[in-house]
C-alpha cells in the first residue's frame, strides 16, 4: 500500500511540476494557481465530483467530459482545461488532487513562501487571519500563505503546522493533557 501511494505521488509531483512548467512559461502562473485553487475546493467539497474522479466503474470519456464542462463553466484558463484534458486523456484524473498541490507547493516553494496549515475550531475572519498570518510571518521570516481549515472537534483554539513543525494550542489537547496528569496523581 505504501508502494502504492508513493507512485501516486510521483505522478502528481511529475504532472504538478510540468504544469508549473508551461504556466510559468506562458506568464499565467497565478491564474492557473486560482483556477486549480478553485477546483481544489470544488473537489473537496463534493463527493459526486470527487467519486467520479476516483471511480474506475466510471467511462472515461464521460469523466472527461463532466470535467471539462465544470472548467468551462468556471471560466477556467485554456492552459488549465488543456492540462486537465491531458491528465483525463492519460486516465490519471484519480491523482488530479494531488497534482493541484504538487503545482502550487511547487509555485509556493518557487516564490519562496512558506505554507502554513491552520485549523481551527470554527472559520476565522479576515481580521483573525490577517493577524495570525502577520504573526507567522514575523516569526518565520519572509512570506507565508495560510491555509485555513475547521475542525469543531478541537472545541476551542488553534493547530498550526508549517513543514515538520505543528503547535498544537487547541482546547481539546489541553483538556486530554489535563486527562493524563488526573490519571497519573
Amino acid at each position: 500500500m505504501a508502494a502504492n501511494a508513493s507512485v501516486v505521488g510521483d505522478i502528481a509531483e511529475r504532472y504538478g511540476l510540468a504544469l508549473y512548467e508551461l504556466a510559468d512559461e506562458a506568464k499565467s502562473l497565478d491564474e492557473v494557481a486560482s483556477d486549480l485553487d478553485s477546483l481544489k475546493a470544488l473537489i473537496a467539497e463534493s463527493d459526486d465530483l470527487s467519486k467520479l474522479l476516483r471511480s474506475p466503474v466510471i467511462d472515461a470519456d464521460d469523466k472527461t467530459k463532466a470535467i471539462n464542462t465544470i472548467l468551462e463553466q468556471g471560466g477556467a484558463n485554456s492552459l488549465t482545461r488543456r492540462f486537465v484534458g491531458v491528465v483525463a486523456g492519460n486516465d490519471r484524473l484519480f491523482v488530479l488532487a494531488d497534482m493541484i498541490t504538487a503545482y502550487l507547493a511547487e509555485l509556493s516553494t518557487r516564490r519562496g513562501e512558506v505554507t502554513a496549515e491552520v485549523i481551527s475550531a470554527r472559520p476565522l475572519n479576515d481580521d483573525q487571519l490577517q493577524q495570525l498570518t502577520e504573526s507567522l510571518r514575523a516569526k518565520l521570516g519572509g512570506k507565508v500563505a495560510v491555509e485555513p481549515s475547521v475542525d469543531s472537534s478541537l472545541i476551542g483554539g488553534l493547530v498550526v503546522r508549517v513543514g515538520s513543525r505543528m503547535i498544537d494550542a487547541s482546547l481539546k489537547t489541553k483538556l486530554q493533557r489535563l486527562q493524563f496528569a488526573m490519571k497519573g496523581a
